[in-house]
C-alpha cells in the first residue's frame, strides 16, 4: 500500500484512534476499584474529622472501624431501616427522592467514652452544591465539629467555608434555642458576636462577600438536621 496515499493515512489514523481508546478504557477500568477505595476512605476521613480525629487516608479505615460504632439508615419518621446500608447512601441522589422514600444516614461515634451523632449535609451554595458533616454531642444540641466541601464556590469568598477558622466557629454552638426548640445555626452577617464567645445565640459570623453561600450553609444545616428530629425524639423518650 502506498504510504503517501489518503487510504493509508485514514487507515493509520483509524487504528491509532481505536488503540488509544482501548488503552484509555482499559486504564480507566483498571483504576476503578482504586478510585472507589479512595472515595470511601476520604468519606471516612471527613466523618472522623468532625469528632476531632484527623487522619491520613491510609489510616482512615482502621480508625473509622475503631470509633464509629453504628451506621444507621433512618426513615423520615425516625425508624431504622435494616435493609439499607447507611454508608453506601449517595446523598446527592437520595435528596431527589420523595420524603417517604428517602433514607437518612446517621453515624454514631464513641470517642473516649463520649457518644457523638454525625449527620451528612448537602445543599446549594452560590454556584453549585455544597456538602459536609456535622457532629452533635450526646445532648443532641451542642456541636462537636463540622466539615464542609463545595463544588464551585468563589475562591476567597464562598470557598472559605472549607477553611478551619470558619468550620471551627461552629464548635460548641447550639442547635436548640433557649426554649429547647430546634432552630439550627445561622451564618449571620449581622452577628453581634464576631469572636463567637456566645455559644447560645445559634449564630456564627458570616464570611464577608459570601452572603449567598452563607445562607446556603444555614439552610443546609437546618433542612438536613430537621429530618433527624423524630429519631432523636424517640431516643429522648426511651
Amino acid at each position: 500500500m502506498d504510504r503517501d496515499s489518503n487510504r493509508h493515512t485514514y487507515l493509520f489514523a483509524g487504528i491509532m484512534v481505536i488503540t488509544i481508546a482501548f488503552v484509555l478504557s482499559f486504564t480507566s477500568e483498571s483504576l476503578k476499584e482504586l478510585k472507589l477505595d479512595n472515595v470511601k476512605k476520604e468519606k471516612m476521613q471527613n466523618i472522623l474529622s468532625t469528632v476531632g480525629i484527623n487522619v491520613s487516608r491510609d489510616e482512615s479505615e482502621d480508625l473509622y472501624n475503631q470509633y464509629i460504632i453504628e451506621e444507621l439508615s433512618l426513615t423520615h419518621n425516625g425508624d431504622i431501616d435494616q435493609e439499607v446500608n447507611a454508608f453506601n447512601i449517595n446523598l446527592a441522589l437520595e435528596i431527589r427522592k420523595g420524603l417517604d422514600d428517602q433514607r437518612f444516614p446517621l453515624y454514631i461515634a464513641d470517642v473516649d467514652n463520649s457518644k457523638y451523632y454525625i449527620i451528612p449535609l448537602r445543599g446549594n451554595g452560590l454556584w453549585n452544591a455544597i456538602w459536609g458533616y456535622i457532629a452533635l454531642k450526646q445532648d443532641i444540641n451542642t456541636i462537636e465539629g463540622i466539615s464542609f466541601g463545595h463544588e464551585a464556590e468563589t475562591a476567597g469568598l464562598g470557598a472559605e467555608i472549607t477553611q478551619d477558622w470558619f468550620m471551627n466557629s461552629f464548635n460548641d454552638e447550639k442547635i436548640l434555642n433557649s426554649n429547647g426548640e430546634f432552630v439550627g445555626i445561622y451564618v449571620s452577617k449581622s452577628n453581634n458576636d464576631p469572636d463567637n464567645i456566645d455559644k447560645n445565640d445559634n449564630e456564627v459570623d458570616a464570611i464577608s462577600g459570601a452572603t449567598i453561600t452563607g445562607d446556603g450553609v444555614s439552610d443546609m444545616i437546618k433542612e438536613r438536621l430537621e429530618n433527624y428530629l423524630p429519631y432523636f425524639n424517640n431516643l429522648s423518650n426511651e
